[in-house]
């Protein structure tokens, strides 16, 4: 099963049973608005706060992803989910109704990655039949704990990249699992055949208004390190897509895979371009945050997945370790990605 310095090729099928989407009004305003399974039109969710806000779309979307795989919430084994809020408030607060054992966990935006990782390795293990795989964002939470509460009114820099208003969840399972009484079965969506687990990569940024930047050299090293674990490059996939990096980091990206001999102009996709329109919605750089690349995948990725008309994709979440503690005492900001091999059944 372990391939090469970081990667892991699963030798039975792990299924993408269930997916659900759960965005902002921003993102529903978005080119992939038309697929998100639910579109809040009020980024406070009806509750007193933003965080608290942040939690319910958790629930929802977790509660979704459970429904649509035709399961109840005493069928899950183990969550696997995080958010970019200091010690997980979104996550423990929005999930502790469902009474499922609960990982938490933090990779910054590149959590969605690491969340299918662990999950797959955990029922390819046979530590759990069905494991449930979310993250969330919230562009005022995010705002408020990272750069400038929403009242300031501050400028934003060309490079920042908006952070996504979102919940997306995944169920995955093992090949065969038994149905449970009075089950729906429905068709999977997709499998993850592989990971590759990154490291964390810090090219002394400094620039917190710059995330594509900081994120791009941690996406580079993951992709490569992929290509040589499973002896593959991009011919071998129909997309490669990261989760956050922007226009601006998409073109670093590029320009550093080029430099090794791999070419990615026609197969590189990136969720934080894809989700808003830069000529119509005011986001600068593009999107980011867990839930961009989340929200991308079960709405967008996984359906072409399932109908053909992609085969193969590469799924690469990127993300951004640094802190308001680690920003202000004036550290760099490291960068992390995590790649998760899905494909056609």
């Amino acid at each position: 099963m372990q391939k090469g310095k970081a990667s892991v090729v699963f030798d039975h099928p792990l299924l993408i049973r269930g997916a659900a989407s759960v965005a902002g009004k921003k993102e529903g305003q978005g080119p992939l608005g038309h697929l998100f399974d639910v579109v809040e039109q009020d980024d406070m969710l009806g509750q007193d706060n933003w965080e608290a806000a942040e939690s319910c779309l958790q629930k929802r979307a977790a509660a979704l992803a459970i429904q649509k795989a035709g399961l109840k919430a005493g069928d899950i084994r183990y969550l696997f989910a995080g958010d970019l809020l200091g010690q997980l408030i979104a996550t423990s607060f929005g999930l502790m109704e469902l009474e499922i054992p609960l990982f938490g966990l933090y990779g910054a935006c590149s959590t969605m990655g690491e969340a299918m990782s662990l999950a797959a390795m955990a029922v390819d293990g046979g530590y759990g039949d069905r494991c449930l795989a979310m993250v969330s964002s919230h562009f005022a939470t995010a705002e408020k704990q990272f750069r400038f509460p929403l009242g300031y009114g501050n400028q934003r820099a060309s490079s920042t990249t908006w952070t996504a208003t979102g919940s997306g969840a995944v169920v995955i399972e093992g090949e065969g699992v038994p149905e449970k009484a009075g089950e729906q079965a429905t068709p999977p969506l997709a499998r993850i055949s592989g990971i590759t687990t990154g490291k964390v990569v810090d090219f002394g940024l400094k620039d917190s208004s710059n995330m594509g930047a900081a994120m791009a050299p941690a996406a580079f090293h993951t992709i490569w390190q992929h290509f040589q674990d499973l002896e593959r490059d991009e011919k071998d996939y129909d997309k490669i897509i990261t989760g956050d990096l922007g226009t601006v980091g998409q073109t670093i990206l590029l320009d550093l895979l080029a430099k090794e001999g791999y070419d990615l102009s026609q197969v590189h996709m990136d969720c934080g371009i894809e989700l808003y329109d830069s000529e119509r919605q005011d986001t600068h750089a593009g999107g980011s945050g867990c839930g961009c690349s989340a929200i991308v995948l079960c709405a967008y990725i996984l359906p072409r997945l399932q109908d053909g008309t992609w085969k193969r994709v590469l799924f690469v979440p990127t993300g951004a370790l640094h802190s308001t503690v680690s920003y202000n005492e004036g550290q760099s900001v490291p960068g992390i990605a995590h790649g998760v091999v899905l494909e056609h059944l």
